[in-house]
């Protein structure tokens, strides 16, 4: 098996990802990962108190070193990554439009790697090291032909990709030369998984792609560490190749370099406001702004009309509003939501807000239709009917947390601090932020571990079923 470094695309990251260092880091990158950071703990904070993260830590349980957040307890680095990584994506309230999940891949497994680290690691490092990860998973992903393309096929790219991003930003934080980061990447894909089989039956199994991602990063990680090799045709057109397995067609691998060191790719990483699937964001939004500038009350709506492409349809078209996990996909009910209950977030997913016979009045009066004009990616049409025959239309084509419509530094805070509060104490949450604020002036980021314990493993779970 060959052991040197060649010139192939995944051997140009790799070598751009042993030699990336803190310094060069644009200071919006450096900014922006921190904000995805905090964003991210955030969410695995109110996700310590989801039934799948209880599960998970039950399932898991060896012992160890590592914290698992929003609680006292803590697991082997590997554990706690998976862990972790549910808990983040548990509640659908971590970023997208990276690997998708990004930040509930990378960060796990990143201070689960700190947690058992020899020295300590400085917050640049982790920022740096972060940076990688999110740099790897969206690479991956669009040489892979795309979110809508691999996506498509039935593969979940959060569990597929992500834990590539992983292993990246591990090798990049144990400081991996190229042969050796090249390593974790490639072995990573031997751990590649998760299938949208789950949208069909309401299944939980969504909620632990992000988790079982960390863990396999950084556990390839581990693996190259300690010398065993990587497949290096694994990105080639090779018959067990990984974009030969992942997509049949319209790969790029010449996107795992293109850009390095100008085109980072956190920058196109969005947060999210909302408690549902990325899906249906653009519509609330839309949604939100005809109310607001015609001046009228969501109670004045007699119709919603929705035109989305086929995609969309299949991933968020259902009016659900039983189990908590098909529901977070549902696009209807999020508009629902946002009609009846004022708020698409988090609140509005309780077992009792669910099970408001008013939501289920107002989907019975949506209309979807798909347009087959539409390309997956495309942003739905929202039309308001009110009952005094005024019509209005809008398509937001990028929602709320992404660079085109960033979501307000006091609100990022606000999302910051009612999720955290959920599992450790209010006067916990204001050192947190301001130690990742200030993340790079960190000399040990073990001091972050104090910060991340609570007691949401005492508290009671989040309610995620409605009682027959």
């Amino acid at each position: 098996m060959p052991r040197v470094a060649a010139d192939a695309p995944v051997d140009r990251l790799a070598s751009f990802l042993s030699a990336l260092r803190f310094e060069a880091l644009p200071a919006d990158v450096v900014e922006k990962t921190k904000v995805h950071i905090a964003d991210t703990i955030g969410s695995a904070l109110a996700g310590a108190r989801s039934a799948e993260a209880r599960i998970a830590r039950r399932a898991a349980g060896a012992p160890g070193s590592a914290l698992i957040w929003g609680t006292g307890d803590r697991a082997a680095a590997r554990e706690a990554a998976l862990i972790n990584g549910v808990a983040a994506h548990a509640f659908e309230l971590d970023d997208s439009g990276g690997c998708d999940h990004s930040g509930a891949v990378v960060i796990p497994a990143v201070l689960a790697a700190i947690a058992e680290a020899k020295q300590p690691v400085t917050g640049r490092e982790l920022i740096a090291s972060v940076a990688a990860g999110y740099e790897t998973g969206r690479r991956v992903l669009e040489a892979a032909g795309g979110y809508d393309s691999h996506n498509g096929l039935g593969w979940h790219s959060t569990g597929t990709c992500g834990t590539l991003a992983a292993a990246a930003a591990v090798a990049r934080l144990n400081g991996f030369d190229d042969l050796a980061t090249r390593d974790a990447i490639t072995l990573a894909t031997s751990f590649s998984s998760g299938l949208w089989a789950f949208i069909h039956d309401g299944s939980q199994a969504k909620k632990i792609h992000a988790g079982r991602a960390a863990e396999g990063g950084l556990l390839a990680a581990r693996f190259a560490g300690e010398g065993l090799a990587g497949p290096s045709k694994v990105f080639d057109d090779v018959w067990g190749g990984f974009f030969r397995a992942f997509n049949k067609d319209a790969c790029e691998p010449q996107k795992l370099c293109e850009g390095l060191g100008e085109d980072w790719k956190v920058r196109r990483a969005v947060l999210k406001p909302y408690a549902s699937c990325r899906g249906a964001h653009s519509a609330i939004d839309a949604l939100d702004d005809l109310l607001s500038e015609s001046g009228r009350d969501a109670a004045e709506i007699d119709r919603i009309e929705l035109r989305l492409s086929a995609m969309l349809m299949g991933m968020c078209g259902a009016r659900e509003s039983g189990a908590m996990a098909p529901t977070q996909m549902s696009l209807p009910y999020a508009l629902a939501a946002r009609c009846v209950l004022l708020t698409a977030g988090l609140q509005a997913y309780a077992a009792d807000r669910r099970a408001d016979p008013r939501l289920r009045a107002v989907m019975d009066r949506m209309l979807l239709t798909v347009d087959d004009r539409m390309q997956p990616l495309d942003e739905p049409v929202v039309t308001l009917l009110f009952e005094d025959g005024v019509r209005l239309s809008r398509m937001v084509p990028r929602a709320t947390g992404s660079a085109e419509r960033p979501m307000r530094p006091a609100a990022i805070r606000a999302k910051f601090e009612e999720l955290a509060a959920m599992s450790i104490e209010t006067e916990q949450a204001d050192p947190l932020w301001r130690t990742i604020a200030e993340l790079e002036h960190l000399e040990d980021c073990r001091a972050l571990e104090p910060l991340l314990a609570g007691d949401g493993n005492r508290r009671s779970v989040f309610l995620l079923r409605i009682s027959p």
